[in-house]
């Protein structure tokens, strides 16, 4: 069941720093009650009405609040969430959204995760939410450094596709250029988060593969 919308002040607890622009941003829980995996928050700075969507990257068993975030240059909101330091305030409002899985499908169907750079967040909180889940996630970055805490995926589960370089355990192109390759049975439920030119080419390949448009769904980043 979804929670109560509500705005508030929460306090920064940690900041993680992932690579040289992603880090999350670890928040006390008070704030926002109950929420479902895959929903997102609106946060900002305190003193500022400049606020950002953020889908949850934590689980709603864990005892804190954790946005996985991208620096953008011209992003002021990013920019100012990346000089937080614990103690400090931000904004928050949520939960919101309904990027979100059935409780009848968790343990019964497959699941595909695709994802472009932090659209790997709601995927991070499906799957250490819910451990029945029988799932893979491809995920779409530059740099190997934008993997984004990979190592808690079980290998076999998690594939990264590189295009600006090659690595042995990964797969060197797009994203997309590797879905046109992979089996996909057409009763899996396909998720995707990221930018909207990947999903779309997303979308019409897996089609192609003959999956239900039912069983596609999608959380537009940019």
């Amino acid at each position: 069941m979804q929670g109560t919308v509500t705005r508030g002040i929460a306090t920064v607890l940690e900041r993680r720093e992932l690579s040289n622009r992603c880090y999350v941003l670890r928040l006390e829980r008070s704030t926002i009650g109950r929420f479902e995996p895959g929903q997102y928050i609106v946060i900002g700075p305190q003193n500022s009405t400049d606020r950002r969507e953020y889908s949850i990257y934590s689980t709603p068993d864990d005892p804190f609040l954790e946005v996985l975030i991208k620096e953008v240059p011209e992003g002021a909101v990013s920019r100012a969430l990346h000089a937080v330091e614990p103690g400090d305030s931000v904004a928050v409002e949520g939960p919101l959204g309904f990027f979100t899985i059935a409780p009848e499908h968790r343990g019964t169907r497959d699941f595909l995760f695709i994802a472009t750079g932090t659209g790997i967040a709601p995927f991070h909180c499906f799957v250490f939410a819910y451990p029945e889940l029988n799932y893979r996630i491809l995920h779409g970055v530059r740099y190997a450094d934008e993997r984004h805490e990979h190592h808690l995926y079980k290998p076999e589960r998690y594939t990264a596709c590189l295009t600006g370089e090659a690595l042995p355990d990964s797969h060197h192109g797009r994203v997309t250029q590797y879905l046109a390759q992979l089996s996909v049975a057409p009763e899996t439920l396909c998720y995707l988060c990221g930018n909207c030119d990947m999903i779309f080419e997303a979308f019409d390949i897996l089609q192609r593969h003959g999956v239900d448009p039912q069983n596609l769904h999608a959380e537009v980043y940019y």
